[in-house]
């Protein structure tokens, strides 16, 4: 078989950023995901209040004397952490859309420029005056783009890099929370961010209290590939969101949050369900077909018994999608607990 459409480009945008990115089901925007009320942009009164703050992502150390005011989001996930957090008026552009933005942020995601389909190059980024730039995967800041960090910081441009990039162990819905939170603080909105790190909180413990009891469902999670299965490993968001679901990830032990396992390794796990990532050309419909069709994995559960889910790639990285896609998640791998 070739490769299958989209999965080049998905790999190369991992491979660099040394980490990623239900039966077809389109998340929407519940209770975690709302456009806050009130004016765009950080308040006056909170850049008198809150300022200056220092803090050390990623290894980068800044110190902002105010909330930035002109600000380019790259990747999809940290656009929506602004949005969530009602700074679109603060946006003067993004790049990198994985797929179509959560129904309550169109309005605001229209009024933004788009500044190039994947990443600009650094004359399109300059000329949009940016003082702040946020990426979503360490590729967002690729030096041989003339786009590291440092360069940006030479040209008086802060950044900020999504958490998933630099934590240490296992990323974690406390990972989640911190991304926020520490989003919120940089723009001066600390209470939107704490109004929406409490909701999620409460949706994740929900979720958990609907699935207590239930056993754990083992999952196999299917990126791409052909001669080998491109999965999620033990390391990203993805398993996070599998395990709170009430899933074992059969990868788990893959040292990465993505990688590549054998058909023979998929195989011998035996996994009762297999979680599609949708995005890109090839369909879930698609990717499914291949998995049915392979006479090697005719005898896996999740095969036999044509147990499918499917999660959209913009909620298996660290945003504010996660919270929801927990929901979702566990609602098809344990049907039972849906009321």
């Amino acid at each position: 078989m070739p490769v299958l459409p989209g999965q080049s480009r998905r790999r190369a945008l991992i491979a660099t950023a040394a980490l990623p990115a239900l039966a077809a089901l389109t998340l929407t925007a519940c209770g975690t995901t709302p456009t806050p009320a009130g004016a765009n942009g950080a308040t006056k009164a909170a850049a008198a209040t809150g300022f200056p703050y220092t803090v050390t992502n990623c290894g980068v150390r800044t110190t902002y004397q105010a909330p930035p005011k002109r600000v380019v989001t790259m990747n999809q996930h940290v656009t929506e952490v602004m949005l969530a957090l009602g700074l679109e008026k603060s946006l003067v552009g993004t790049a990198y859309l994985d797929d179509k933005v959560l129904p309550a942020y169109e309005k605001a995601y229209d009024s933004v420029p788009v500044l190039a389909e994947e990443y600009p190059s650094k004359e399109k980024l300059l000329a949009a005056n940016p003082d702040f730039v946020y990426g979503g995967y360490s590729s967002a800041f690729a030096a041989k783009d003339g786009l590291a960090r440092d360069d940006l910081q030479r040209s008086g441009i802060n950044t900020r890099l999504n958490l998933e990039n630099c934590t240490d162990g296992r990323t974690t819905m406390d990972d989640v929370y911190q991304e926020i939170a520490e989003v919120g603080r940089i723009f001066g909105v600390t209470d939107r961010a704490d109004r929406w790190i409490a909701q999620a909180r409460r949706t994740v413990a929900d979720t958990a209290d609907r699935i207590k009891g239930a056993g754990p469902v083992s999952v196999f999670v299917y990126d791409s590939g052909d001669k080998t299965a491109f999965t999620a490993g033990g390391k990203g968001i993805g398993n996070e969101l599998i395990t709170r679901a009430g899933g074992h990830n059969v990868f788990a032990d893959l040292d990465k949050a993505f990688g590549d396992a054998t058909w023979e390794q998929v195989v011998d796990r035996k996994p009762d369900a297999v979680v599609i990532y949708d995005y890109g050309s090839t369909t879930v419909a698609q990717k499914e077909k291949r998995l049915l069709d392979d006479p090697v994995l005719k005898d896996v559960p999740a095969i036999k018994n044509k147990r499918f889910a499917a999660m959209p790639l913009s909620t298996v990285v660290l945003g504010v999608r996660a919270p929801d896609a927990i929901e979702e998640l566990a609602a098809q791998l344990h049907p039972e607990t849906v009321k």
